[in-house]
């Protein structure tokens, strides 16, 4: 039952609204004016107040701070744009002229009651999303998983820069996503950028923006990213990629939060939280002369590292699920389930891919999969697992090597004695998974 409070001066109007409401199903309590309502009630005990605008004392509009959150409909017989204007300005849920229309005035109150308690419920629903994944988007009820959300909600508020580490296909997006999400920027811009994923010709001029003829083909003025992300947050992802040149701008834009378009003389002040990730070793990086220390200390200032998935435990199977509601969404299959075999290779898989490469292979094995029951077979994944140990065998254990490091080592030890089938077979990849690296690595493909 809904409990609403009438503040009215005039007995007959109040009596009229009370059996009106309580026809309809509500409980009323009623009070004259702005003082009795605080000497008599607790707001919080309502869903709404009906007030109306002249009483004596203080306006009803008054009780639009005293009773907040809680909404305000406001009445009057001075039916006029201006009073309406002023009541909705001043928070006012919604405004009725006096004498009311009984049906008009059961609309609007059952209007607002109802988007009331879609709100509560909406809050609800977030509270409850919250204490069971404090991160938004991101899973992961292991150790390591809830050491990160417990870091993300300590830096998110500020403005800290932060540098996001992880391999590929971890969720660095994700995490700059809750980092924004969870910040007093939420309502400005986020602006992802991949930083690997435009030429270096360009990424000047995409990040930092230019003035019309700047260079051929600078045909008019264009602002560039960073000033597109002013007043929210810039998530610059493969920051390792990031050229020299753009490198030196970046740093201004962290140290005199302004950038300069290519092509202009003047700088123009912007406000802007940056973040950005890598999957590489960027101190290695600034050892061998391809990323600025001075720009590596300006993004390192606090450091959040996503765990792969191999390290996550039974994580790897909450996802699974997760995952496989939306693969079945996605292509709008009724709902599918693991056999028990599946969910045993997916808990045996090394996953090189991490969460990137498990949904690939979940919305790969709902197409597949004829029945209502997913097989190892759909997923792709069982034959590899075996092949990635005895693969894994080959390479001495007690040499620390990143991911591209095996993979190149690898592939340059046992691409004489192996077709690409076979290499792409015992890493666990597909052949053009295997070429792409290839290209990537600059590791050419044996001839003959």
């Amino acid at each position: 039952m809904s409990h609403i409070l009438i503040v009215e001066d005039e007995a007959v109007i109040r009596a009229s609204l009370r059996k009106l409401l309580e026809r309809n199903g509500m409980s009323v309590a009623e009070a004259g004016s702005v003082q009795e309502a605080q000497d008599k009630y607790d707001f919080a005990d309502f869903d709404l107040v009906i007030s109306d605008l002249r009483l004596p004392g203080e306006q009803g509009t008054a009780l639009i701070k005293l009773a907040a959150p809680l909404p305000v409909l406001i009445m009057t017989s001075y039916a006029s744009l201006k009073s309406a204007v002023e009541a909705m300005k001043l928070g006012a849920v919604d405004y009725v002229a006096k004498p009311f229309d009984h049906d008009e005035m059961l609309l609007a109150v059952k209007r607002i009651l109802k988007e009331r308690a879609l709100e509560r419920q909406a809050d609800a629903l977030k509270q409850d999303l919250q204490r069971n994944y404090p991160t938004t988007g991101i899973i992961g009820s292991c150790a390591p998983m809830q050491e990160l959300f417990r870091r993300i909600g300590r830096v998110a508020p500020t403005d800290t820069t932060v540098l996001i580490l992880g391999e590929s296909g971890t969720g660095k997006e994700l995490v700059a996503r809750a980092l924004h999400e969870q910040s007093g920027r939420r309502s400005g811009p986020l602006i992802s950028v991949n930083c690997a994923a435009i030429p270096d010709t360009l990424i000047e001029s995409e990040l930092f923006g230019h003035e019309k003829g700047a260079f051929t083909g600078a045909n008019a003025m264009r602002k560039g990213l960073v000033e597109a992300a002013d007043g929210g947050t810039l998530f610059l992802d493969e920051i390792g990629e990031l050229p020299l040149e753009a490198q030196a701008r970046l740093l201004r834009l962290l140290q005199e939060k302004e950038v300069r378009r290519v092509g202009s003389t003047e700088s123009r002040k912007v406000d802007v939280r940056v973040c950005a990730a890598t999957h590489r070793d960027l101190k290695a990086l600034v050892g061998t002369g391809r990323f600025r220390e001075d720009l590596f200390y300006r993004l390192n200032v606090f450091e959040l590292k996503l765990p792969p998935l191999r390290e996550r435990g039974d994580d790897v199977l909450e996802l699974a699920e997760r995952l496989l509601e939306r693969a079945c969404r996605k292509i709008n299959r009724e709902t599918l389930h693991y056999a028990p075999a599946a969910l045993r290779a997916i808990r045996g898989y090394a996953w090189p891919g991490n969460v990137r490469e498990l949904e690939n292979a979940i919305e790969r094995a709902a197409i597949l999969c004829d029945e209502q029951t997913i097989l190892p077979e759909h997923l792709g994944i069982e034959p590899a697992l075996e092949d990635r140990a005895e693969a894994a065998a080959v390479v001495d254990p007690s040499v620390d090597l990143s991911l591209e490091d095996y993979f190149a080592r690898f592939v340059l030890e046992h691409q004489d004695s192996m077709s690409e089938t076979e290499l792409a077979q015992k890493l666990g990849i597909s052949r053009k998974s295997l070429w792409e690296r290839r290209q990537r690595l600059g590791i050419p493909r044996k001839k003959g």
